[in-house]
């Protein structure tokens, strides 16, 4: 399959190549200031150092791969999906690359940040209720499908299986190699439950003493930007109850404080997610005395102005 751009005739598949040198392969870092335990490490893979900014760039990658290489991706249709903003701009950022429209059913509430960036990345954007978050994007993405089955590939993330198998394939191998193949916990918040999925099931292949730890907001009115609470939310397809070892809960207050200690004492602007990762890290490492302890910070803080500003008003 080929694309005419610029006078230039380029081959799909080798574009595919190309991109997918810049997603994965992303850094572990070691925390040590923000929690210090002997015989107990925490370790957060740096999610945001990769194409699109932040861990959904693999599940997004993969599912456009494999679309694209089964025939439902073709030149003539727009890719779709529900987002609360990060799969969006790793849709979009993949999408630029390969010359793959993308159309996103997006909350309004989203931060003006994740706007301008999807804006400029091209994207149409089709604007959803605050009230109903991403449970309401996806309604309405599933609505336009219905509608205009031929124009739009619908990627659907909550129930596709190539979101948790990019994590399968990439970040638990990551880790693995790593840590040295010495890692105990893995511990990760919930939103469309890929990361937790795909990550949790291979790590345990590897190492089956491992402890999978999820972690949910306490409250359905919580701030932590794509996570949900399963109990009061649609429950995305791909999630798979039998993979974690307990569940537990993380107060968005709590986190949001963590971002200014984070900054100051490891020197990393993160974002409300990957604090409150961390904060459920430091849950589970305060419970053991020895263990090597693995969470993600799915992306920095650079889509958060308004988070920043008043974390460190």
């Amino acid at each position: 399959m080929t694309q005419y751009i610029g006078r230039q005739y380029l081959d799909l598949d080798s574009k595919l190549e190309k991109v997918a040198g810049l997603v994965g392969n992303t850094p572990l870092y070691r925390i040590t200031s923000v929690f210090n335990k002997p015989g107990v490490e925490i370790y957060a893979k740096l999610e945001w150092q990769q194409l699109g900014g932040s861990v959904k760039s693999r599940p997004a990658f993969n599912i456009i791969k494999q679309a694209i290489r089964s025939g439902q991706l073709s030149e003539n249709k727009v890719l779709l999906d529900a987002t609360s903003g990060n799969t969006g701009i790793a849709y979009a950022a993949v999408g630029a690359a390969l010359g793959i429209p993308v159309a996103l059913c997006l909350p309004e509430n989203a931060s003006d940040e994740r706007k301008k960036i999807l804006n400029a990345l091209g994207v149409d954007i089709i604007y959803t209720s605050p009230f109903e978050g991403t449970d309401g994007a996806q309604l309405k993405a599933k609505e336009l499908f219905r509608a205009f089955p031929e124009k739009y590939f619908y990627a659907d993330q909550y129930a596709n299986d190539a979101n948790w198998r990019a994590h399968y394939e990439t970040t638990a191998p990551e880790i693995w190699a790593q840590t040295q193949e010495r890692i105990t916990h893995f511990v990760a918040g919930l939103g469309t439950t890929g990361t937790f999925t795909g990550t949790g099931r291979r790590l345990r292949e590897l190492q089956p003493d491992i402890e999978l730890v999820g972690l949910q907001p306490n409250n359905p009115m919580h701030g932590l930007e794509g996570w949900k609470h399963l109990e009061t939310a649609i429950v995305p397809k791909i999630y798979d109850d039998q993979v974690a070892d307990r569940i537990l809960e993380v107060d968005t207050l709590d986190a949001y404080d963590l971002i200014r200690q984070i900054a100051r004492e490891e020197g990393l602007l993160v974002s409300p997610s990957a604090a409150a990762n961390l904060l459920g890290a430091i849950q589970v490492a305060e419970q053991i005395e020895q263990g090597v302890i693995v969470t993600t910070f799915a992306d920095d803080a650079s889509k958060y102005n308004e988070v920043i500003q008043q974390v460190f008003a």
